[in-house]
C-alpha cells in the first residue's frame, strides 16, 4: 500500500531536537494518498511554537514525494488530539531515557 511506503519514508526524517524519527514519535496522525498520487500527511508537533517547523515541512515533503507513485504532498497540521509523550513508540522512549 502506498500509504505503508510514505510512513516508511517518513521514519527518515528525524527530529533534530530529539533524535527521533518523526513516526515513532507520534507527530504522524494519518497518511492519505489520493488516486491522482496526492498525499495529505495529517500531524502535529510537541508544541505549537516549535523553532523548526519550517525544516520539518520541507523534510516531511522531500521524504513524501521521494516515494514513487506521489505525486505532492500537502501537510494538514492540527493540534488536536494534543500530542503527548504517551503517542510515542517504545523505541522512542527508550531512546530518550522515558521508563515506561
Amino acid at each position: 500500500m502506498l500509504e505503508d511506503k510514505v510512513e516508511d519514508a517518513l521514519e527518515q526524517v528525524i527530529d533534530p531536537e530529539l533524535g527521533i524519527d518523526l513516526v515513532n514519535l507520534g507527530l504522524i496522525y494519518g497518511i492519505d494518498v489520493e488516486d491522482d498520487g496526492v498525499c495529505t500527511v495529517t500531524m502535529t508537533l510537541t508544541t505549537m511554537g516549535c523553532p523548526i517547523g519550517d525544516l520539518l515541512d520541507q523534510a516531511i515533503k522531500r521524504a513524501v514525494k521521494s516515494v514513487d507513485g506521489v505525486t505532492d504532498c500537502k501537510i494538514n497540521l492540527v493540534w488536536e488530539p494534543a500530542w503527548s509523550i504517551d503517542r510515542m513508540s517504545k523505541f522512542a522512549k527508550i531512546s530518550l531515557g522515558i521508563h515506561m
